[in-house]
């Protein structure tokens, strides 16, 4: 590394270093919001509620409208 780049380099590090933890987390959420596995407790935990009457099956239909179109709406798994 030149003077130069360090110089104007090195106080922008743990900005760099925010951005890439940022970015890490995004992926992170958005591959556990579109796993299968998530999308099944989710779909699970509606149905769980409708049957035991904490929501209406209007409501519980809307719910599962709004998962799935979640999962169609969104692009594939990064990677």
């Amino acid at each position: 590394m030149d003077l130069m780049s360090l110089t104007f380099g090195l106080p922008l590090m743990p900005l760099r270093g925010l951005i890439r933890l940022a970015e890490l987390i995004q992926e992170q959420v958005e591959l556990e919001t579109r796993s299968p596995a998530a999308v099944r407790r989710h779909l699970d935990a509606v149905e769980e509620a409708r049957a035991s009457g904490e929501i209406s099956d209007e409501e519980a239909d809307r719910q599962v409208e709004q998962i799935l179109g979640q999962m169609i709406d969104q692009p594939g798994p990064p990677g």
